[in-house]
């Protein structure tokens, strides 16, 4: 083990690790980073298979973005947007905000993904409050769904392993059925939401999900039927919809917002997080409507909504947002449709092998029938022997790099995943 592991293990307690095992997986002590590829201490490299948790959208050292942040270091790193704004955070909010044609138009700064959900989370409950209906403070949540590790996000969140240590802590959630391709489920889901909303709206402030994939349950996929149908359920009910597009937002799924391939009214809040700065960054936003605004909208400083952090909108990574945001308005999204492609045709082949191969965007998994015990920590320990750094879900093997998905980048990550995958199961 190198000396940088042993300092790491001592000192350093690392995130969704168990520490007792970081002997039998030792971290990866790593000096650089180049493109899609990490490179350690030894000089040995490896490819970024999940973009370091869904976040590098165009790799590591991107210049353009690491441009934008110098430029922004020599003038202002910092000021309190309480009191305060400046140029990157307005143009972020009204770029955003054109992205939904002005139907999202208000942003509100967090600094992380967990920190949206809290935020989008208050603020529903917050407005219906302020609108007399101060009865309506329930949440609803879908199976297996995930939103984030802190309390209030934890009550929002249906997977086991986060969850039941901090479950006497917790909000009581609605949990109802999730849509799953696999299952062909969708009506049923959706009939199990209409069947609560039609009982409990009146205490129901808002319905949180994840866009047509949830991540952290296994990569699950469900078409944008099922969320055309949520809208309309959750209007006819009055109730709040949270699409939570941390994870699937800018461009993952193949457009910028998964929430467009639905063709339905935006949803009331939008959260976006992980690659709105391109993996440099810590930054997240929660986006709402002009309803949602106005009903804040008063003298009466307890009807405004008092929630902050010190680095709120941080001009740095707002900066670093706004140059992830004109390469989408260079036209990314062609260019990863046809790296989907590149990914799709490079991993057909396993499809024998495995099941439920699927595929939106730049997101692919497969599950491993009859995977041996502690399959995903053998899988991802193998993968570095081939050059790659990846962590299955469970059984469920998922590949999110970033975008820089050439034919040669396309025909390693097959070979190394396959060759992976014989390691494994032989």
């Amino acid at each position: 083990m190198s000396s940088l592991q042993d300092r790491s293990r001592a000192a350093v307690w690392h995130p969704c690790t168990q520490m007792a095992r970081l002997a039998q997986v030792p971290p990866l002590p790593i000096a650089r980073g180049e493109g899609p590829w990490l490179i350690d201490t030894d000089g040995r490299r490896y490819f970024d298979a999940n973009s370091s948790w869904w976040v590098n959208l165009f790799g590591h050292s991107d210049r353009p973005l690491l441009d934008a942040i110098k430029t922004q270091l020599d003038t202002l790193p910092h000021v309190m947007l309480a009191g305060c704004t400046h140029e990157p955070a307005v143009r972020l909010a009204e770029r955003l905000s054109a992205r939904t044609g002005g139907a999202l138009g208000h942003a509100f700064f967090g600094s992380d993904g967990a920190s949206a959900v809290e935020i989008a989370l208050k603020q529903s409950f917050h407005s219906w409050k302020n609108r007399g209906q101060p009865a309506k403070r329930e949440f609803v949540c879908l199976q297996n769904s995930y939103h984030g590790e802190t309390l209030g996000a934890l009550s929002v969140t249906d997977v086991q392993v986060f969850r039941d240590a901090y479950d006497p802590l917790l909000m009581r959630a609605h949990i109802v059925p999730s849509p799953d391709a696999r299952l062909a489920n969708e009506s049923k889901a959706l009939a199990a939401m209409r069947a609560l909303l039609a009982e409990r709206h009146a205490q129901i402030a808002c319905v949180i999900v994840e866009p047509l994939i949830q991540g952290a349950a296994g990569m699950v996929m469900y078409s944008p039927d099922y969320l055309r149908g949520l809208r309309a359920v959750t209007r006819e009910f009055g109730v709040h919809l949270i699409a939570d597009e941390i994870a699937v937002g800018c461009g993952r799924t193949g457009s910028f917002f998964a929430w467009e391939q639905t063709g339905a009214d935006w949803p009331d809040f939008m959260l976006l997080s992980k690659g709105i700065t391109g993996g440099t960054m810590a930054l997240s936003l929660v986006l709402t409507t002009d309803e949602v605004f106005e009903t804040f909208w008063s003298e009466d400083v307890t009807r405004g909504f008092l929630h902050s952090h010190s680095y709120t909108g941080n001009p740095l990574a707002c900066a670093a947002a706004n140059a992830v945001l004109d390469r989408f308005d260079a036209g990314l999204l062609d260019d990863t449709r046809a790296q989907a492609e590149r990914l799709n045709r490079a991993l057909a082949p396993l499809a024998s092998r495995v099941t439920h191969l699927r595929q939106r965007g730049m997101i692919l998994a497969f599950d491993v029938p009859d995977a041996p015990p502690r399959f995903a920590e053998a899988f991802h320990l193998k993968a570095r022997e081939h050059e790659l750094l990846i962590r299955p879900i469970g059984n469920t093997v998922y590949l999110m790099p970033p975008y820089l998905i050439d034919d040669a980048a396309a025909a390693f990550l097959a070979g190394a995943v396959t060759a992976t995958l014989n390691d494994v199961l032989a």
